[in-house]
């Protein structure tokens, strides 16, 4: 498995701990992108201040840009990185698509295969002629015409951030690679399943993908504390993210056996009760979705990653210290190599 790092808030510090980062091993740096800064500007600043360490966006919000702006932008950023970019893909949801870029949101799995397929178009320097039930290029009735992109030809490996069953196969057909979150290596198969149908349906090998799984990370002797402090985290998740109809991170919970409990969370949530919603979420949920706890009990966590085909870790680390959180990361390399030189004996 490759160890990535989560990029939040970016600033001079974090440019400081991505560098650090890269010498000491990390394979990605991935930069977010919700309603605070973008996720493409801050790679490319730190495509000029690294030089080994891969540089992903998960992810950029599909439906915010048009497909031949966002190839545009990947193609920049590949050339400028001398080919680490990584470019991680997601629809979002209602709140953010409508309430903040003003975007319908609707048919977000077509919209995801349309966008991949124009992009791909683009990267590949093909003349630019794309018939879809979105996006028709050229425009029908005007004055433009089929054109291509003056830029070289490069590949742009596309990850999907996927959580419903159809977007999980849309991944396995036509992706390079998953975004995963709100995974439990127990219940891998409610993702994994529908990866693998897309990737045989499109005569691929599911191990051509890579899948990464986002994790926080915490060394730590107080299970309790920490795995109920990562479980209340989860409150904003299920209250927040989404409306009351459409939360996909609820559904895929729901899917893993905790349908009940989103539920009650959603309603304390949206009910202005905060408080109260964070007591609920189960520490289960804290404890199964991140790496927290004693050495041994990571070391198991990672076995139990690496057995059912995690392909990459997307750590953030605990804490506001960039000394210790690089610690941590120095620790968790040490442990997966552990655990990665067990296969090889």
């Amino acid at each position: 498995m490759r160890i990535g790092v989560s990029i939040g808030a970016f600033s001079a510090a974090t440019v400081d701990f991505i560098t650090e980062a890269e010498r000491l091993g990390a394979d990605t740096a991935w930069a977010a992108e919700f309603w605070a800064g973008d996720a493409l500007t801050p790679l490319a600043y730190l495509a000029a201040r690294t030089s080994t360490i891969r540089l992903g966006t998960a992810i950029v919000q599909l439906g915010a840009r048009t497909p031949a702006m966002l190839g545009m932008s990947a193609m920049s950023l590949q050339g400028l990185s001398g080919g680490r970019f990584v470019l991680g893909v997601g629809t979002s949801g209602p709140q953010v698509m409508e309430g903040w870029h003003g975007v319908r949101f609707d048919q977000p799995v077509l919209r995801t295969r349309e966008t991949i397929e124009i992009l791909r178009q683009v990267s590949a320097g093909k003349r630019l002629n794309y018939e879809g039930r979105i996006y028709t290029l050229p425009l029908p009735g005007g004055e433009g015409r089929s054109i291509r992109s003056q830029m070289p030809p490069v590949h742009i490996p596309v990850y999907v951030a996927a959580l419903g069953p159809a977007n999980l196969r849309l991944t396995g057909e036509l992706a390079d690679g998953w975004i995963g979150n709100s995974f439990f290596p127990e219940t891998a198969d409610v993702f994994f399943g529908p990866i693998r149908e897309g990737a045989a349906a499109a005569g691929r090998d599911v191990a051509e993908l890579d899948l990464t799984v986002a994790v926080g990370v915490e060394f730590t002797d107080d299970i309790e504390e920490a795995g109920r402090r990562h479980a209340g985290g989860y409150a904003f998740t299920f209250g927040a993210m989404g409306s009351a109809s459409t939360n996909f991170y609820n559904n895929a919970f729901a899917r893993q056996g905790f349908g009940e409990d989103v539920r009650a969370v959603q309603e304390l949530w949206r009910s202005g009760k905060q408080g109260a919603a964070r007591e609920r979420v189960p520490i289960e949920i804290g404890l199964g979705t991140n790496l927290i706890g004693t050495d041994a009990m990571i070391l198991e966590r990672l076995r139990l990653y690496r057995d059912t085909g995690v392909t990459g870790l997307r750590a953030g680390f605990a804490g506001e210290d960039p000394h210790r959180q690089l610690d941590d990361l120095a620790h968790l390399l040490d442990l997966v190599s552990q655990v990665t030189a067990e296969v090889a004996e």
